[in-house]
Order: structure tokens, then sequence, then C-alpha cells
């Protein structure tokens, strides 16, 4: 199964996000967290994204969302250096992760789940 994991300046945010995309991925898409600093405080870290990376990973793939900054940054950098089966989702974080989810809970590859989080960038609110 493909794994999400969600990149954020906030341990708090990046929990939230997870916790909505868990519910709409029905309880089996496995969606991971790397937010804040390793001190616990507002930042990114590389360390943790890699330590979600693997927690989240199934052998599928990972599909990494980010908020914005240095979050999206961090994820880059760590895509680059990784073996080509963890991609960016360039994808609104909240939607991204609800679409991505719903899709890995359906056991579709990396390539689906990573085209339902960018497709949530059409989707409008109003």
């Amino acid at each position: 199964m493909v794994g999400l994991v969600i990149v954020s300046h906030s341990r708090v945010l990046a929990e939230g996000v997870a916790e909505v995309a868990r519910a709409m991925g029905v309880g089996r898409a496995v969606v991971e967290c790397a937010g804040g600093d390793t001190g616990g405080g507002l930042g990114t870290s590389i360390d943790l994204v890699e330590r979600a990376v693997r927690a989240a990973d199934g052998g599928d793939g990972v599909v990494l969302l980010a908020d914005l900054g240095s979050s999206v940054l961090t994820a880059k950098m760590y895509v680059e250096g990784a073996d080509g089966k963890v991609v960016l989702a360039d994808a609104p974080l909240v939607e991204g992760a609800v679409a991505a989810a719903s899709m890995a809970a359906t056991g579709a590859g990396l390539d689906a789940v990573l085209a339902a989080a960018e497709s949530a960038r059409d989707h409008r609110k109003t």
C-alpha cells in the first residue's frame, strides 16, 4: 500500500491533517506526520521526514504533502535523495491529503495516489 507523510512546520497541524486523512482513508490508509522540529517547536526536520517515510512505506511508495516554505524545501530535499518511490505532491495540504488517503485506501499505486492528491488543486470551495 502507498503511504502518506504530512510535512508541516507544526506538529499539531500535521497531526490534525493526518487525523482527517486517516478518517477519509477508512482507517486503511497509512498516514504519518513529520511536523515541527526535533525539539518540538515550529520548524521542519529532514530527520522527522525520514522517520515518517520509513513508518509509512508499505512497499509501494510514499506521497509527501507539505504545507509551505521550508516544509516544501525539506520535502524536496528528501525526495531528491530517495530511491524514486517517494514523491512530493503539488497539492493543497488538507484537500490533497484527504484525496490521497481515499485513493491509497483502495490499494491504488503510487502514480494514482499522487494524481488524486494533485487533483485537489482544482476543487473550488465556492
